[in-house]
């Protein structure tokens, strides 16, 4: 459970900075890679952190 909102979280982050960078005009394949690579460090942060939480 704490894995989905840590990801439901960094999915919001995740729109908003794509959002204003389609808003700078920034070229589409530059946003999904940002994107991607935020989407891989949520992943990362968010089973780090719900791990740690759930053995204690």
């Amino acid at each position: 459970m704490t894995l989905l909102i840590y990801l439901a979280g960094w999915i919001i982050l995740i729109a908003g900075v794509s959002w204003g960078l389609v808003t700078l005009h920034v070229a589409q394949h530059t946003v999904e890679i940002v994107a991607v690579i935020l989407l891989g460090v949520a992943v990362i942060t968010g089973a780090t952190r719900a791990r740690s939480r759930d053995k204690t």
